[in-house]
């Protein structure tokens, strides 16, 4: 059986990073074009939301690394939430709650993208 969780955890999971969600009528929709700004109801400095198989399982702030993105965690769910959405269950609908990151934590490299 070990052999069998070891493959398990090895298999690839959608991971989304959430900037923010908002509903628009399908005529503004469909006039999209190259070069539209769509205004989200979130401030730049709000946490990210984390997705596995689109449940929430923590949430993180966005940094850059290099020339790409990258989003530091600031708080990982419960192990059991977390467990569930790899296996694609319903969770409890409340998602995660922010806790106050450990400001002793060693710092990676990365710098948010406020600061750029």
């Amino acid at each position: 059986m070990p052999g069998e969780v070891q493959s398990v955890l090895k298999l690839e999971v959608p991971l989304i990073v959430q900037i923010a969600d908002r509903m628009m009528p399908a005529e503004d929709v469909l006039a999209l074009g190259p070069g539209a700004i769509m205004e989200l109801p979130k401030n730049a400095e709000e946490e990210l939301e984390i997705l596995i198989n689109n449940k929430p399982i923590g949430l993180g702030t966005a940094v850059k690394v290099g020339e790409h993105f990258g989003v530091r965690v600031t708080y990982v769910g419960d192990l059991r939430k977390r467990v569930a959405a790899l296996a694609g269950k319903d969770s409890p609908a409340s998602g995660p709650t922010p806790e106050p990151a450990d400001p002793e934590a060693e710092a990676p490299a990365e710098q948010p993208l406020a600061d750029q």
